[in-house]
């Protein structure tokens, strides 16, 4: 695409939603939103927060309908990215009109849905797709279902990019069934992770946050910090009414990453990840 963003990177947020009460529902859902989340606060928020690009997510209450999404990536050309959901039969037309728009990935959000066989001739040809186009496929299921999800997708030969720090329970520690193994496939070399969704992690406050700074010694170790990114997960649906944009800033600080850490997961990887 032409990116007609001029805007110095600052900071990239990696992971964000945005989506108003008055649109049409999936079907299916597991959270209906009572409240507007709109192109025109996140922006505000990157602002005041010192950043300056960011990445937009289909979230899963809307289903495959990404008009919302796209329509805010017409408006904000060159400073955002999309990541979509879309069925495996999409037309290659229809991929490549979102490639001009600053599509670069797909999500496949598996939390409470059976596991895609990749086999199927229909997988098969959308992943082609999804390589030709140099997108990544983004990963949002429970801990114990990734090793095989990415054991599955990597003869593809496609980035892929787990959301929330793979969602492990902060409870259960850093030997739980399935965060071993994330770290392990992680050495090849085509695994990335979203840092992001600390108060997902089914712990207190305390011990989320103790967690994910375990985590990421770990996560830097396996992966290194050129495949680390940090998401804001704005407007942080099921917790809005504890969570704000400043809360997900200060978990970062309480990280304490070192400068060229910081650096690497807020401007250096996404840039390169999100085609910045």
């Amino acid at each position: 695409m032409v990116d007609t963003c001029t805007t110095p990177i600052t900071g990239i947020d990696s992971h964000a939603h945005v989506f108003s009460r008055e649109l049409e529902l999936a079907a299916v859902r597991r959270y209906t939103p009572d409240y507007d989340a709109t192109l025109a606060q996140y922006l505000d928020h990157l602002r005041s927060h010192g950043l300056s690009h960011g990445v937009l997510v289909q979230p899963s209450f809307l289903g495959t309908d990404n008009r919302y999404l796209l329509a805010a990536l017409r408006q904000a050309l060159g400073q955002l990215r999309g990541v979509v959901v879309v069925e495996p039969e999409i037309s290659r037309t229809v991929l490549n009109e979102m490639a001009r728009l600053g599509v670069v990935g797909v999500r496949l959000n598996l939390m409470g849905r059976a596991v895609p066989d990749f086999c199927e001739t229909r997988w098969k040809g959308f992943l082609a797709h999804l390589a030709e186009l140099d997108w990544h496929v983004e990963l949002h299921a429970p801990i114990d279902q990734l090793s095989g999800l990415i054991s599955q997708l990597i003869p593809f030969g496609i980035r892929l990019v787990v959301d929330h720090f793979g969602r492990p329970d902060a409870r259960l520690g850093l030997d739980q069934p399935g965060f071993a193994e994330l770290l392990e496939l992680g050495l090849g070399g085509q695994v990335w992770m979203k840092v992001s969704g600390i108060y997902r992690l089914a712990g207190t406050d305390r011990e989320n946050l103790d967690f994910a700074r375990s985590a990421l010694a770990m996560l830097e170790q396996s992966l290194g910090p050129h495949r680390m990114v940090w998401g804001s997960d704005w407007p942080h649906t099921q917790h809005e009414g504890v969570v704000g944009f400043d809360t997900v800033v200060r978990q970062l600080r309480a990280l304490q990453c070192p400068a060229p850490l910081l650096r690497a997961l807020m401007v250096e990887t996404p840039r390169r990840l999100f085609k910045f």
